[in-house]
């Protein structure tokens, strides 16, 4: 079962680690998703070597292709993608909602068509447990009601209040020899509301948190606000997961605001059109700027692609050519950057300078 242990604070910033059966996880952590049960372009080994202990993969997704029964019959993620770490597997709730015309939400769950065929389906917060509790994650998001931004006080109000109502319903019939369950706080943009769902969901006592409903549009001034609200409304002893977050600067302004978990597509997702990120900013290799440019990434960086001498003038002929493995250069990199960049925050941490580390990043990044 998991097991968290809070080691030190520096301000509201905190240094601590989760266990899993599968995995030790120094927290602040990173996770990379892997949609589909795979991290795009790498193998589970590869995404393992950039230092990742936990990964996400997408209930959603893995319902419809290819059916959590067989993962089930495989051996579970674990077996079934080859990966020896720790699994979070998100609720599908955000892919739901974000189908939008193809869904129709209800106190009883959420009826939707499939973006693949067309064919519906109907997900309920029992429902979402049989899958998650089937695909044997470490850590199982219960089921909830993102609601978009902007949204009204009143909308946001409702899906705060069902949210409540599939967290019970979900800890209620959730049960799995080592899965752990993470209730997910609501309330959008609105202190009030936030104030009463971080209430409500810690009262049921799950054993860990996450934060929804942030990152979807509002500002990022917005965000931290919001986790500012949050953060002496959150119990010490449980970890704080907030979702859909990956952007360096970002990372940088959870750990500051207690945040010990973090997930994005963003780093894989902009690796495919040839950007990356550097500790000034981002590059985008694709630019004519770099085709002479006889450099790797970054100076210093100790990821497959620069430790090995792949060139930014290189990589870009690569994803010009559309070869696969421009891609996969720019994947590790990205990947390996952000697990750096946890590394260094943990450290910082350890040795009461977070507050040094997190001027000194921001005296040189570039959004």
């Amino acid at each position: 079962m998991l097991k968290y242990t809070l080691k030190k604070k520096c301000g509201h910033a905190r240094l601590g680690e989760v266990r899993t059966d599968h995995s030790t996880i120094p927290t602040p952590v990173f996770m990379p998703v892997g949609t589909q049960a795979t991290v795009k372009t790498c193998t589970a080994e590869e995404v393992a070597e950039t230092g990742s202990k936990i990964l996400l993969a997408n209930t959603y997704h893995l319902y419809l292709r290819p059916g959590h029964d067989l993962v089930k019959r495989a051996g579970g993620l674990h077996s079934f993608m080859n990966w020896q770490g720790s699994i979070l597997t998100d609720s599908g709730g955000f892919q739901v909602f974000s189908l939008d015309s193809l869904r129709k939400i209800s106190d009883e769950g959420v009826l939707f068509r499939s973006h693949l065929d067309g064919s519906k389906h109907m997900f309920t917060p029992e429902k979402v447990m049989e899958i998650e509790m089937a695909l044997g994650s470490d850590i199982a998001m219960c089921f909830d009601e993102c609601a978009p931004y902007p949204s009204d006080h009143d909308y946001v109000a409702k899906a705060m209040e069902r949210t409540y109502d599939w967290a019970k319903r979900c800890k209620a019939v959730h049960h799995h020899e080592y899965q752990n369950l993470f209730g997910i706080i609501q309330g959008g943009a609105f202190e009030d509301l936030r104030k009463i769902s971080a209430e409500q969901i810690t009262s049921l006592g799950f054993c860990g948190y996450g934060i929804g409903g942030l990152s979807v549009g509002e500002p990022k001034d917005k965000m931290y606000e919001m986790l500012e609200v949050l953060d002496p409304l959150m119990p010490e002893d449980k970890p704080r997961y907030l979702m859909g977050v990956g952007s360096p600067d970002c990372l940088v302004e959870g750990v500051k605001r207690g945040v010990d978990m973090f997930d994005c597509v963003l780093p894989t997702r902009i690796a495919r059109n040839g950007t990356v990120f550097v500790r000034e900013g981002k590059l985008v290799l694709r630019n004519a700027t770099y085709a002479e440019d006889h450099h790797v990434i970054e100076e210093g960086c100790g990821c497959y692609a620069c430790r090995h001498g792949y060139t930014r003038g290189y990589i870009r002929h690569l994803l010009k050519a559309g070869e696969v493995l421009g891609i996969r250069l720019t994947t590790f990199h990205n990947l390996f950057f952000l697990q750096k960049l946890m590394a260094d925050i943990r450290l910082s941490l350890l040795e009461d300078r977070f507050d040094d580390f997190y001027k000194d990043f921001f005296a040189r990044y570039r959004f």
